[in-house]
């Protein structure tokens, strides 16, 4: 998938993006969906509270698309979890 240029972002309304305050990481299709989650820790410039706000559109959206996700906090993303190790 290529990326939107200034044009189509602009064209995409807010409430279709993850952080829509900022229109950052937009959720308006599966692939940038699953976009959104893995680029969730990168975003700057936002608070925890729009962390949480911004997750509960990403899940939203996931579920619209079909897009599986294991983490319930954005939170975990990226966490490993902590198994014993097997012998």
């Amino acid at each position: 998938m290529s990326e939107l240029d200034a044009k189509k972002r602009n064209a995409i309304p807010g409430q279709q993006f993850a952080f829509p305050k900022q229109r950052k990481e937009p959720i308006e299709n599966a692939t940038h969906v699953r976009n959104a989650i893995a680029r969730f820790n990168q975003v700057e410039g936002v608070t925890d509270a729009e962390r949480d706000e911004a997750w509960k559109h990403i899940t939203a959206a996931a579920g619209q698309y079909g897009v599986e996700v294991h983490e319930k906090s954005w939170r975990e993303i990226g966490a490993k979890a902590a198994h014993p190790a097997k012998r």
